[in-house]
């Protein structure tokens, strides 16, 4: 019974950390999942992470459990808000590559959060890139790990938090002007050409003809640069997942 109890005491005290990462992690937590599939996959984390951990110092009294839901669903929250800030330049950096390139209103509704057509393929392409990357075996030791940085039972400062979430927030916004560069360089060229052809040509209508030059390199230039792009954001996702905390003692 001690065994059972200490075991079940360290399992809950996992579950409150990874359910609250699960609630906000790419794919797993998205918006068209169902309650009772992250509910699953929470208890599937827990069951692969609890063995890797220390078990709480603390007694499973009534102040100890309040005090744990406190501090564990804070961690996970900052850990899911961290990998939520990279789905979140894919959306950006498509956003202002549609903008950019006149495709802004095209299939605007076609995810949970309305983000133009470029912005969908992006999010989907990187989302399904990382599944396949093994996003599940790093968020797991990325759990592991975090127990290194904050650990069980410990709330971390204010100060810290703060300066760690804008940090995250900067690094995701040129994460996202980073991708959508190409966009804007195309569209930057494009109007300076389109200027000079009606300086030139004041009788032709050239927005007639260049609007659609315009979409079709859009649509030529993501189908060049997506893959490039996608392994980019790849690469600064898992560089989070290594060392995710580093600016939280």
């Amino acid at each position: 019974m001690e065994l059972t109890n200490s075991l079940l005491w360290q399992g809950f005290a996992v579950f409150l950390r990874v359910s609250a990462l699960v609630s906000l992690l790419p794919a797993f937590g998205e918006r068209t999942v169902p309650a009772r599939v992250k509910l699953g996959l929470a208890f599937a984390f827990t069951m692969a992470i609890t063995p890797a951990v220390s078990p709480p110092a603390m007694a499973p009294q009534f102040d100890s459990i309040v005090w744990f839901i406190l501090t564990e669903i804070t961690a996970g929250i900052l850990l899911g808000i961290g990998l939520r800030l990279f789905v979140l330049a894919l959306q950006t950096a498509g956003s202002i590559a549609a903008q950019s390139t006149s495709l802004a209103q095209v299939l605007g509704g076609a995810m949970a959060e309305p983000v133009p057509a470029m912005g969908h393929i992006l999010v989907m392409g990187g989302l399904a890139l990382a599944l396949m990357g093994g996003l599940h075996v790093r968020v797991a030791e990325m759990v592991i790990l975090s127990y290194d940085m904050l650990p069980m039972g410990r709330l971390p400062s204010g100060a810290d938090v703060s300066e760690w979430g804008v940090d995250q927030i900067r690094r995701a916004f040129s994460l996202a002007f980073t991708l959508a560069a190409p966009f804007v360089v195309l569209s930057v060229l494009y109007n300076v050409a389109l200027g000079v052809i009606n300086k030139a040509m004041p009788q032709l209508m050239v927005a007639f003809v260049g609007a659609p030059v315009i979409t079709a390199g859009g649509l030529l230039l993501l189908c060049l640069a997506a893959p490039i792009l996608l392994a980019t954001w790849l690469d600064a996702l898992n560089t989070f997942i290594q060392n995710p905390l580093n600016s939280v003692p």
